[in-house]
């Protein structure tokens, strides 16, 4: 129980500087000319139900299917991800007129890129707070 307790803070605090980052400052502008007229204010309750619910699953179906290989951990955060943003971009273009193609690929491509890394990153450091001394 500890470990995932772990593993879900250290996936939690890689995950959302790395997600604000690139939403906030390297794709906002991108995202404004592709899909600007579908975006508002940001909600943040639901906002907050994905930032602390997306990293247990990272950690249920990456982190502990890698065990201690980081290289897993990286295998599966990737698919994870892709999955993930996949299942939300792909249906946004089925059912939103405004959602295009490159907002698609773009995200699903960060999806692999941010949950990958999520794992990855998260699953060192949680090694690395757990070590034994």
């Amino acid at each position: 129980m500890k470990r995932a307790i772990v593993l879900y803070f250290t996936t939690l605090i890689v995950m959302l500087p790395l997600d604000f980052l690139f939403l906030g400052v390297i794709a906002k502008n991108f995202f404004q000319s592709q899909v600007g007229p579908l975006l508002g204010d940001v909600r943040i309750v639901p906002a907050a139900i994905f930032y602390l619910g997306y990293p247990i699953g990272i950690v249920i179906f990456a982190s502990y299917a890698a065990g201690q290989n980081w290289q897993h951990a990286l295998l599966y955060g990737a698919l994870f991800g892709i999955f993930c943003y996949a299942t939300f971009d792909l249906t946004a273009l089925a059912l939103l007129k405004g959602w295009t193609w490159p907002v698609t690929v773009v995200d699903i491509i960060w999806g692999a890129f941010v949950t990958g890394a999520s794992a990855t990153l998260g699953l060192l450091l949680a090694n690395l707070v757990l070590r034994p001394d």
